[in-house]
């Protein structure tokens, strides 16, 4: 039976349900405040799929150095995570983590995206993925405490009560050079969002759509030289920051629209009811210079029939949303959820039944879904600020309106 973390940080589903039935955990506040979401036309949004953009590469880089499997991954995990504090408390909570005290207070990596192996292979075994039950997280990596984009790594963190309370970082890179001397280099994008669906990893980059991994074809590199190496070196040898294992990149979703306002890519989710990606956008109402200051947009992207984007892909759903500062999105069975982080709350809408809003944390960033065939379904979202990086599931039946 599949036991999600430390039951010492889970809260009863049984009560939480008797108080939301009894209207004690929290309520949707007035929705008259933004106007319920307005369709857009699907026809100006659509995508562009390359699964192998660098195949002759990575091939060679996978002859030269050998992969490793994600359970092999998690057997060497290196990082212990620790339950919740005490002091943290938000209505329907169910479940969560934090990363050790060195990651929790580092200031030049920030987590942002979230995706669990519920996403990638639903509740099929448990939610196994590889023999692990997983909650997955992506950073961005300053070059100093506030410095500019320098790279980007994904966290993998066991949740099953069989394995250790453990995770292991892995560093995500771009392949270079060619197939006679393959090389990689680091991934400087912000990482908002982060979705994974069978063996693929997506993960957001704000400006062009999404890189695409093989979570298949995960290399291990020598963990030697300094921190600043990176890639091949003149004696063959193949360094990454320290870092024992790189996830290389085996393709690109580019994004366009002729709505004469390029997508921001700010974060994504999985819908597996659905077959489908969604993404959402960071803007501001006003006053703000590193962001659009427009209303944001959401749109929906199927997936083939194979489970992978076709080459070409032209968008199922186009919303106009009247919400802003949005870090993280969620969509199952024509739900969607819109959380943001400068507003402190959580959104819900359904086109039938219209929307409400939940006060919701601070620093919030991306949402996933899990999918639970024997208890309550959860939503997963994290927090990004410094000292205060919670990791955390709550019932989303606390969050439907």
């Amino acid at each position: 039976m599949s036991v999600r973390g430390f039951t010492a940080t889970r809260r009863s589903g049984l009560a939480a349900a008797v108080l939301v039935a009894a209207g004690m955990l929290v309520a949707p506040a007035s929705a008259a405040a933004a106007a319920n979401p307005a369709n857009l036309p699907t026809s100006q949004y659509t995508l562009s799929a390359n699964y192998n953009q660098f195949g002759a590469i990575n091939s060679a880089l996978v002859s030269t150095l050998g992969t490793a499997s994600v359970h092999t991954v998690m057997t060497n995990a290196n990082h212990d995570r620790v339950g919740l504090p005490s002091s943290f408390s938000i209505p329907g909570l169910e479940t969560g983590f934090r990363f050790d005290s060195a990651d929790n207070s580092d200031c030049k990596s920030y987590p942002q995206g979230i995706t669990t192996s519920r996403d990638a292979v639903g509740t099929a075994n448990g939610g196994n993925y590889d023999g692990h039950q997983l909650v997955l997280v992506s950073w961005y990596t300053n070059d100093a405490c506030g410095g500019s984009g320098e790279r980007t790594r994904i966290t993998l963190v066991d949740w099953d009560a069989t394995y250790p309370n453990k995770y292991r970082k892995v560093l995500l890179v771009e392949p270079t050079g060619s197939a006679t001397t393959p090389n990689f280099k680091d991934i400087p994008v912000h990482a908002g969002g982060v979705s994974w669906y069978g063996d693929y990893l997506y993960v957001a980059d704000t400006g062009r759509g999404m890189r695409v991994f093989d979570m298949r074809k995960i290399l291990k590199t020598n963990t030697g030289g300094t921190a600043d190496q990176i890639g091949r070196q003149s004696n063959g040898t193949y360094y990454a920051h320290n870092y024992a294992y790189v996830l290389p990149q085996i393709g690109t979703i580019t994004s366009s629209t002729t709505s004469g306002t390029a997508l921001r890519w700010s974060t994504i989710s999985l819908d597996r009811v659905s077959k489908s990606m969604v993404v959402t956008e960071y803007t501001c109402k006003s006053g703000c210079s590193s962001y659009p200051n427009r209303k944001p947009r959401a749109i929906r992207y199927p997936f083939g029939s194979g489970g992978t984007f076709a080459a070409s892909t032209t968008a199922s759903q186009a919303l106009q949303l009247d919400w802003y500062n949005l870090n993280g999105v969620a969509s199952h069975n024509g739900r969607w959820w819109f959380a943001s982080s400068g507003q402190k709350q959580l959104y819900y809408w359904t086109p039938s039944a219209g929307q409400a809003t939940y006060g919701w944390v601070s620093g919030a960033e991306s949402i996933s879904y899990w999918e639970d065939a024997t208890n309550a379904d959860l939503l997963w979202t994290l927090q990004e600020g410094v000292g205060n990086r919670n990791v955390f599931a709550v019932t989303q039946a606390t969050y439907d309106g």
